[in-house]
């Protein structure tokens, strides 16, 4: 908790600030904090209906967000913090986090707001309509939860023609002397992904250590009921929620990653497998968005567990580029490009998402075993997020807002800022190489060669054509012909245009005619 909080309890008969915490902010340490005086602050939260609607959110997110929320409530309480907490079923709760704002200052008069950056424009947009609104000043803090800030990011970008995560990762390890010996990089190179990566083999993975799941409190339990009544309609299944949603679980549940999955984390960090939705990933994602946990403290963890010996570097480099590099990228271009980032659509997909993205029924096996272990769990790795479910929706041509809204909508941890990044950019080029240096493409034969779901899958990788023809392969060799003439300009794209041109006029129109009728069955 910061130093300047001071407490004792009660509401103050004049509020010199409402403080702001939203669902994705439930940290103590937060910006919003700073000089917190109970006998004239007051913190706001709230549960409304639009956070769930304005996408359509599954079980499992809006589940984790309310029980994270409510089981921070808690603690502030018992701080002694004045709290002002509305539950989305309260009596005249008005289904928005606006309308609720609005109602608290006409309620308690504040002379001013305090909040912590938002991660979500649209959110930020409205609050400051509010503050606006109200004549009230609106005293909007940096998020100190990152180890960069927005503005650091956009000074990185300026003057640069392309903005690649790796230029960014080595300015922070150095600015933040991480995995670093002086001037060099900890074992003389920045990136060990030439050892990491590896399939499982034939026998599969063995002995993966269990996740660490957590069983629904008193809190939790109902939470659940609420949802299962309230969002009845809503996609996905709630009989497995087990994720952290309190600090001390948070914690555990690194402490049990760091022991027990980060030294094989690096070698199968791209491994799929079916039925297996967990393998050797930390699961704390969630948590991290959530900021029930410090991304310092989960680097540090890693690091010193290759300073102990414990776990190799090329694993422990993997993982903390994943947060101390990835994390803050995508964080910078979101809010860099902001909002028009939302709209763009440079490869001008325009299909709609097929149903089944829904339900999980379709007879591709890697597709159908990732999403219905996405609408079970509200979880897939990144593997899973963008070489299957990505991969399908960018050579199928879907539109990528309506993949954006997918992902938005069934991932636990889905927040804007780094979920819409790594969607329409990462996984659908939408943004046309502003984060991906190429889009990723690939055909069937990738997924056969990094699991085993092509064993038990009607469908056989090696063939484009006919009625076993791995959709994954037809709809690759027809997205590289589609957008032929473009990708010419990409030298990352050499070798795959080289294979298209092997292909004659007749292979090439009977790949065309199969990628047609596939399209023409999925939506």
């Amino acid at each position: 908790m910061p130093e300047a909080l001071s407490l004792p309890s009660a509401r103050p008969a004049q509020v010199r600030h409402l403080v702001i915490v939203l669902g994705d902010q439930l940290d103590l340490q937060s910006s919003a904090f700073q000089g917190f005086d109970a006998a004239q602050d007051v913190v706001w939260m709230a549960e409304v209906a639009e956070e769930s609607t304005h996408v359509w959110s599954a079980k499992q997110r809006i589940a984790v967000f309310l029980s994270a929320m409510r089981h921070f409530a808690q603690t502030l309480r018992a701080l002694g913090l004045p709290l002002q907490y509305t539950q989305l079923d309260a009596p005249g709760n008005a289904g928005t986090l606006a309308l609720e704002l609005s109602k608290a200052i006409a309620r308690l008069q504040p002379a001013a707001l305090v909040m912590c950056a938002p991660g979500d424009w649209r959110v930020l947009q409205s609050l400051r309509t509010v503050a606006k609104e109200q004549a009230l000043a609106l005293d909007l803090r940096d998020d100190t939860h990152f180890f960069s800030t927005v503005r650091e990011f956009a000074s990185h970008a300026q003057g640069r023609k392309q903005l690649r995560l790796e230029y960014w990762y080595r300015e922070l390890r150095r600015k933040h002397n991480i995995m670093m010996d002086g001037k060099d990089p900890v074992g003389g190179q920045w990136n060990f992904d030439a050892d990491n990566r590896e399939a499982f083999g034939k026998a599969g993975p063995q002995n993966v250590p269990p996740p660490s799941r957590f069983t629904p409190d008193g809190i939790t339990q109902e939470v659940l009921a609420l949802v299962e009544t309230r969002f009845a309609e809503h996609p996905g299944s709630l009989h497995s929620f087990a994720w952290p949603v309190t600090r001390p679980q948070a914690l555990l549940a690194l402490q049990t990653f760091i022991a027990q999955r980060l030294p094989l984390f690096g070698k199968y960090e791209d491994a799929m497998w079916a039925g297996q939705a967990w393998l050797y990933h930390s699961h704390l994602s969630c948590a991290l968005n959530l900021k029930l946990l410090n991304p310092r403290e989960v680097v540090q963890a890693a690091v010193d567990a290759h300073s102990k010996g414990d776990a190799p570097l090329a694993a422990v480099e993997g993982f903390v580029r994943q947060i101390l590099g990835w994390r803050e990228y995508v964080r910078g271009i979101y809010w860099l490009h902001m909002p028009d980032y939302l709209e763009r659509n440079a490869l001008n997909a325009q299909a709609a998402l097929p149903d089944w993205y829904w339900s999980g029924q379709t007879d591709m096996a890697c597709l159908r075993d990732a999403i219905t272990q996405t609408l079970e769990h509200g979880y897939a790795h990144h593997i899973q997020r963008l070489m299957v479910t990505g991969l399908y929706a960018l050579l199928l041509g879907v539109k990528p807002q309506a993949v954006h809204a997918w992902y938005l909508s069934v991932y636990v941890d889905a927040v804007e800022w780094v979920e819409l990044p790594n969607t329409l950019g990462m996984g659908q080029f939408g943004d046309g190489g502003l984060m991906a240096s190429k889009p990723y493409v690939a055909s069937g034969k990738y997924i056969q060669r990094m699991s085993n779901h092509c064993a038990a899958c009607k469908y056989d990788p090696t063939q484009s054509t006919g009625p076993r023809a791995c959709p994954f392969t037809t709809l690759y060799w027809d997205f590289l012909m589609h957008h032929e003439d473009g990708l010419k300009q990409n030298p990352r794209m050499a070798m795959q245009l080289k294979n298209l041109g092997r292909l004659d006029a007749s292979a090439r129109e009977s790949i065309a005619a199969q990628a047609t009728a596939h399209r023409n069955s999925q939506l």
